[in-house]
């Protein structure tokens, strides 16, 4: 293809393309990508169209904006029950999986030690562009999600280091590698750290003086990530990757000011450039390319998946308090992406650079000949990792964690806002029914009084950090926001959205809908109009004041809807569906309600004599 243009919207058009598909199938999106990032290397590669250090560079900024916002995405509260875990991995896993993955391209690829090495730390990096989506899709239990979460992100930065800790001690001669060794982990570690609280800190301060209209919000904060990215690669081979990591940990874990919005930006911003990325970087080498490091490199990658992983995780978290369900979900989840592409593709450059410029000391000529002999395997090997790794985790992860009991392929748990006396008897037919409930309620005597009844509940706001930060909200999949408060419901609905998606979270009306009163919230701050046109708070609190209940009924061929309505009269009023498959089905203002045979409906319906009464009547 000889058009830029059309090339690039054709990139941009794909990544969306094979992100909607992979939703539409419940697949890991990263195996589209890979998938749809082959078939435009068919078409043509990024190379023809840009320069590859400029093409390089737009990989690396990206890079930058997906770590800082998986930083933003770090709570340090979650390290109570995940740190020790987390700093296992990162320390005594990064090692054994470096060791070992060493060990593994010298005797399988035959690769120089110093090569080997080389490529070993290269794969210690998992990163947020693989794990954020297939965490996504998993949902696994709190602790494991976070434990993951943290994994991925914060192992990028020192699987980076390291890959330019040992380039530098093989370009240094012996006597100069220990003392060449510390300078360089001191250095990176100076000047992430440095840059990353600095820059942290002069951001809260210009936001908390108001200093940046909230126009520029969004904007500013984007091009001081990339500007400290780049400053801080400048000063110290791959430092910025830490830097901007810790800007991002930084700015997450503050009081002073609101940054849910950056966050919400760079969220978004994430999924666009993850598309992209994967689709640029696999149309940059052709399926061939992989071939042709034979059958040596599937008995590499297999090693990888089989031996490496599942040691890095037993040994780095012996006697920890994981369980064995939790490590052995974790032996399922390490697949390469972009930063280990990006790095095994910026050293085969410097490589060839290095070699061909002639500024290189005789001294140094010899380790970095031998370094070279089969650097021209180090990215085709290093793409097979990926896509082997991505297939691989991407279709095993899921279906293991549900086998272990860590996740739910589609939670159907509610939680309520609310834990009033209709709400409480509610939540129990749905939670005698078999899916999980959680109530969320101010007033402690509600909540007293849910507990007592064995219904799981919380004395907060709804609104409060608390709820999405501290309680586990594992096989949660729904939000009810049933208060009488018509503002607090829509607030609650909005704080949901980025948790349980648009269409999970639902609203009630707090006041008769037919009443013609002006709406309290407007319609796109709302959520899902909840139940029928008819139903609000207050009519419901009526019925239950009057003795109304809550009835599970099972319908079959001898007793149909029909004959429930006969029974039950005009006034009995289905808020729930199961269906024949077990989902639990929530009844809106649009929906249409015709209960089939084989499927079990909840409603709530009057007492039978005041019921025969409008029957009768």
């Amino acid at each position: 293809m000889d058009d830029p243009l059309l090339y690039l919207a054709g990139i941009l058009g794909l990544g969306v393309a094979a992100q909607w598909i992979a939703w539409r199938l419940n697949l890991p999106s990263i195996i589209l990508l890979l998938a749809f990032g082959f078939l435009a290397g068919l078409v043509g590669s990024p190379d023809d169209m840009i320069e590859q250090e400029i093409l390089l560079a737009i990989v690396s900024l990206s890079v930058a904006v997906i770590l800082f916002e998986g930083g933003m995405s770090l709570k340090l509260g979650e390290l109570k029950e995940a740190g020790s875990a987390v700093l296992r991995l990162i320390t005594i896993g990064a090692f054994v999986t470096w060791v070992l993955a060493t060990l593994a391209a010298w005797y399988i690829m035959d690769f120089s030690i110093p090569l080997a090495a080389l490529v070993g730390a290269i794969l210690v990096v998992t990163g947020p562009t693989v794990i954020a989506p297939l965490l996504n899709h998993i949902r696994p239990a709190k602790k494991i999600g976070a434990i993951a979460k943290w994994e991925g992100i914060v192992i990028d930065p020192i699987g980076a280091v390291l890959a330019v800790l040992i380039f530098e001690v093989v370009l240094a001669s012996s006597g100069e590698a220990t003392s060449e060794a510390f300078w360089v982990v001191t250095r990176t570690i100076f000047f992430g750290v440095t840059l990353g609280v600095a820059s942290a800190w002069t951001l809260v301060l210009l936001l908390k003086r108001f200093w940046i209209p909230d126009f520029l919000h969004n904007t500013f904060f984007l091009a001081v990530i990339l500007v400290i990215f780049a400053v801080s690669n400048n000063l110290q081979p791959e430092s910025g990757l830490l830097t901007v990591t810790v800007i991002g940990i930084a700015l997450a874990n503050q009081k002073q000011i609101t940054v849910r919005h950056i966050f919400e930006f760079k969220e978004n911003l994430r999924v666009l450039l993850i598309s992209c990325l994967f689709i640029v970087l696999a149309a940059r080498i052709t399926p061939l390319e992989m071939f042709a490091v034979g059958w040596n490199g599937l008995f590499f990658l297999l090693f990888l998946i089989v031996v490496v992983r599942p040691a890095s995780i037993f040994i780095s978290t012996f006697r920890s308090d994981l369980s064995k369900q939790e490590k052995i979900f974790l032996c399922f989840l390490a697949p390469r992406g972009i930063v280990a592409a990006a790095v095994a593709s910026v050293f085969a450059m410097e490589l060839f650079h290095k070699m061909h410029d002639g500024d290189i000391p005789v001294d140094k000529l010899g380790p970095l000949t031998e370094l070279a002999e089969k650097a021209d395997q180090l990215v085709p090997l290093t793409f097979l990792v990926i896509v082997g790794t991505v297939t691989f985790y991407g279709l095993a992860a899921a279906p293991i964690a549900r086998m272990l009991g860590l996740s739910s392929p589609s939670p159907q748990g509610v939680l309520f806002a609310s834990a009033e006396r209709w709400v409480r008897e509610l939540a129990k037919v749905i939670q005698d029914a078999g899916f999980q409930v959680l109530l969320v309620d101010t007033n402690y005597r509600n909540v007293s009084t849910a507990k007592m009844e064995g219904i799981p509940a919380h004395c907060a706001s709804i609104l409060s950090e608390f709820v999405t930060e501290e309680i586990n909200l594992g096989g949660i999949g729904r939000l009810l926001a049933v208060t009488p408060n018509d503002e607090v419901n829509a607030l609650a609905c909005m704080e949901f959205v980025h948790i349980f998606g648009r269409k999970e979270v639902y609203q009630l009306d707090s006041y008769d809908s037919g009443s013609g009163r002006r709406e309290s919230v407007s319609n796109h701050l709302r959520g899902r109009d909840l139940f029928a046109e008819e139903v609000d708070f207050y009519q419901l609190s009526r019925r239950f004041a009057a003795g109304a209940q809550v009835k599970k009924t099972s319908l079959s061929e001898e007793f149909t809807f029909q004959d429930f309505n006969n029974m039950y009269g005009e006034s009995a009023q289905v808020l729930f569906i199961i269906d024949d498959n077990s989902n639990l089905e929530i009844l809106t203002s649009d929906s249409t309600t015709d209960p089939q045979p084989g499927q079990t409906i909840i409603a709530v319906v009057d007492p039978v004599e005041e019921a025969a009464e409008q029957t009768d009547g």
